[in-house]
């Protein structure tokens, strides 16, 4: 008799703060996935997926899938590996620790981690016990968010970000993705913006770049790179000068607000604002009206769904402290759905503490940002030489800055590099022993969300392929072969889903047995949950601080204002008049950083590397559309295929990533013209943050 199929509920743990639930379809007589669907009754991500993870058991199930431990048996980048057995793996590794120990002390070890996966089990438990027990230098995940995290902290308070629950936003009438491709990155909160614009929203798009958000807005307002901060207190002078604010907001539940009017209208004039952002004084003065006022002119208050681009220069910290004043000014903090959206994570209160055990990290210890993992490859951070790397869930040799200078510190010879992935990858293929891990529908794991506010267990659907172990059982073994107490490590991945759970906050009365099956379940919030809608921000007086005395007594401006990207035409007249163009590198649509790029029919979908030049730059350089180009400065070049039309402004180069080297035409990808100068506050990248010129190709 036909045993009938099994339905599990499952959980995307990729980096994108939609977090869909999953519903795979298994046969348990070959313990197969055999379909993957969307969950229906998931009450955010209601049964659709993004084109990439809708092709997830492509991945699961692809001919390239690592099953076996391989050890390097030539150069360092050739991609030449054998087959050995999991014991002669893990002794190889801990007896190389165990070496570079003994000469240079465990802070001579580095792990090198990101969010390949974002479950707190797979990501961030055993792997730290693991490292901080050793002794290991501590790595500052500080690639992506770091920059707007601080940033929204300096106005609502420490570790406090911009946050609302997101269905609420279906009630807002003037919706402004304020660098945010959310039609791409946050698809299921399009698809509220969408049914607010039925009810008679408008959605306006301040990019750079006319994303597929901004084509299908009804207003781009095509702003130059890293000039997001100016325009903001531009529209804070138009709002103080006609007397737009919420008066009684300020006066009951702000600090400085007399401050901040006094710097808005004497420094940001719209003529000064426009000299600055490119936008003309009309685009300046429109926008302020309709967000100040759309209540009157809409129906409804504004939101502000702030992303990541933003935050990628010089001055993204600043930036987004800048734009999370605006709902202050207006009063829009009083309505569920309303005021400003970065990232609901912070309402998850996991056990960090529990999970990871920092209370195990040796006094002194030194913290690398993983920014500069090209300094700290070549030896130019302080502290002892890097000599063992183990990376797992991420892929620096394609995502990090600087990318030549990366690759060539791989290729050291007396560097011993152990990395855990799916597929060899452009840093697996760097690597000295490459060991197999499970993916998320092998193991155990839970997940919280960074743009909804459901958690949810992500129960095994079908057993590991070939020798692959979750990254948990790998750093069992680890642990055992270095011989660090048993007790640490012995949980098991349930157990440690257990343990990551607090009764406090958000979690309050949810518990692991409500969440074993996988069901999401909603956070313990208010149902119509505004949270600043009577102040209670993050800071020692509950107020917001559009003045913060903190920074003042730290001898930094107190006050937004604006911060030039560290690399621009308007103060860097000298580097423009060999660099002229702006670049910025949004990912492409068909992967996810560099993630699903081993998928063969989203790689062709992709088609090749290319970027986008303005009609006007390209005609200066006799390049026409399709043309190969090379894109270079003093850090590196790539190729590419030329897209020349209006998507981009004159002076702003657009191109899409995150391409693997063997794919690309050169071995090179936009990571090799990425600087590892670091943002204002958080320390994070500044991959938006470049000049370049581009050539046609030979």
């Amino acid at each position: 008799m036909q045993q009938e199929l099994l339905q599990v509920r499952a959980v995307c743990p990729l980096d994108c703060p939609d977090a869909c639930g999953l519903v795979v379809t298994v046969d348990p007589v070959q313990q197969k996935a055999v379909k993957l669907r969307g969950d229906a009754d998931h009450p955010f991500t209601q049964g659709f997926l993004c084109r990439k993870v809708n092709h997830y058991l492509e991945r699961v199930y692809h001919p390239e899938r690592l099953l076996h431990p391989l050890k390097r048996v030539g150069p360092k980048g050739s991609g030449r590996f054998e087959r050995i057995a999991w014991d002669e793996a893990i002794d190889t590794i801990a007896g190389r620790l165990k070496q570079v120990i003994g000469e240079f002390g465990p802070q001579a070890v580095l792990p090198y981690s990101y969010a390949g996966t974002m479950g707190k089990i797979q990501g961030s438990s055993l792997d730290r016990r693991f490292f901080h027990r050793l002794g290991a230098s501590l790595l500052d995940r500080t690639i992506c968010s770091t920059a707007g995290s601080v940033g929204c902290g300096i106005t609502l308070g420490v570790g406090i970000r911009a946050a609302v629950e997101p269905e609420q936003a279906v009630n807002c009438r003037y919706i402004v993705n304020w660098a945010s491709n959310t039609v791409a990155t946050n698809p299921h909160f399009w698809a509220i913006q969408h049914e607010a614009r039925k009810r008679g929203a408008k959605i306006v798009t301040i990019d750079p770049y006319r994303s597929p958000t901004a084509e299908k807005s009804d207003w781009w307002l095509p702003i130059r790179p890293g000039t997001d901060a100016a325009l903001a207190l531009g529209v804070m002078h138009i709002i103080f000068r006609e007397g737009w604010q919420d008066q009684d907001y300020l006066d009951q539940y702000c600090l400085g607000a007399d401050a901040l009017r006094q710097r808005a209208q004497n420094e940001y004039t719209p003529e000064t604002v426009s000299r600055i952002t490119g936008l003309s004084v009309a685009e300046i003065e429109q926008f302020a009206k309709e967000y100040a006022c759309s209540r009157q002119l809409f129906g409804g208050p504004a939101l502000i769904r702030l992303n990541y681009g933003l935050q990628r220069h010089g001055g993204g910290g600043m930036a987004v402290r800048t734009v999370v004043c605006l709902p202050a000014v207006t009063g829009d903090w009083r309505y569920p759905g309303a005021g400003a959206f970065l990232s609901t994570s912070r309402q998850y209160p996991f056990d960090v503490f529990a999970l990871e055990r920092p209370d195990l990290i040796p006094a002194k210890t030194r913290v690398v940002n993983m920014v500069q993992l090209a300094e700290a490859l070549h030896g130019e951070l302080p502290g002892p030489p890097v000599k063992a790397l183990v990376v797992y869930n991420t892929n620096p040799a394609t995502v990090c800055p600087d990318q030549s200078r990366v690759v060539s510190g791989f290729r050291r010879d007396d560097l011993f590099t152990v990395v855990l992935e799916h597929f060899l990858t452009d840093t697996a293929r760097e690597a000295d022993i490459v060991l197999p891990a499970t993916c998320q529908l092998e193991h155990w794991d839970i997940m919280g969300s960074y743009g909804h506010l459901y958690v949810q267990a992500n129960p095994p659907a079908i057993p590991p392929p070939g020798e692959a172990k979750p990254n948990t059982e790998i750093f069992r073994l680890l642990a055992a072969a270095m011989g660090f107490e048993r007790e640490l490590f012995e949980a098991s991945d349930e157990d440690l889903c257990r343990q990551a759970l607090t009764d406090s906050g958000g979690f309050a009365g949810i518990t692991f047995d409500q969440l074993r099956e996988g069901q999401p379940v909603r956070l313990n919030l208010p149902t119509d949950w505004a949270p600043f809608a009577q102040g209670n921000f993050g800071t020692p007086s509950g107020k917001c601080y559009l003045f913060n005395p903190n920074e003042e007594a730290a001898g930094r401006d107190p006050l937004p204002h604006y911060i030039p990207p560290h690399e621009e035409p308007q103060t860097q007249p000298q580097l423009a008049a060999k660099y002229p163009l702006q670049m910025i590198t949004p990912r492409n649509a068909a992967f996810l950083n560099s993630t699903f790029v081993e998928v063969d029919h989203l790689r062709r979908q992709a088609a090749e590397p290319t970027v986008n030049l303005h009609p006007d730059d390209a005609a200066v350089r006799l390049i026409e559309n399709g043309d190969a180009v090379t894109i270079f400065n003093d850090r590196g070049r790539f190729r590419a295929r030329a897209s020349v039309g209006d998507s981009v402004k004159p002076g702003v180069v657009v191109t899409h990533g995150v391409w693997w080297s063997r794919y690309t035409p050169d071995g090179q990808n936009s990571n090799a013209l990425t600087s590892t100068a670091v943002t204002d506050f958080g320390g994070g990248g500044t991959f938006f943050d470049s000049l370049v010129e581009v050539t046609r190709a030979n």
